[in-house]
């Protein structure tokens, strides 16, 4: 079984007893947090639900487990002959959730 979330703008495959991260900070460690924006629910059986845009009635249940930063990302700006050179860089902060069901 698995299901397809949207948060923080991304769409984010889950499934139940595994760990996501989402973009952004959700809360704090331990919290609980329910996903409702669900597009796509595969049963065990095989049966696939889609929503129109969202699946009625469908959540995902979540703990948040912590914080995570992503990997440095280095923006070099340069113009050429001016002498101008610029570099910027940009961690992103990530959220834990462990998954811990998905209800239909």
């Amino acid at each position: 079984m698995y299901a397809i979330v949207q948060t923080s703008g991304r769409q984010v495959k889950v499934t139940p007893g595994a760990v996501a991260l989402v973009d952004g900070t959700a809360g704090e460690p331990g919290a609980e947090l329910t996903l409702e924006q669900v597009l796509l629910v595969e049963k065990d059986g095989g049966e696939v639900v889609a929503g129109a845009p969202f699946v009625a009635n469908a959540k995902v249940l979540a703990v948040v487990e912590g914080e995570a930063r992503g990997p440095k990302i280095r923006v070099f700006k340069k113009k050429r002959r001016k002498g101008s050179r610029n570099t910027k860089g940009h961690r992103a902060v990530y959220t834990r959730l462990r998954i811990k069901d998905i209800v239909l």
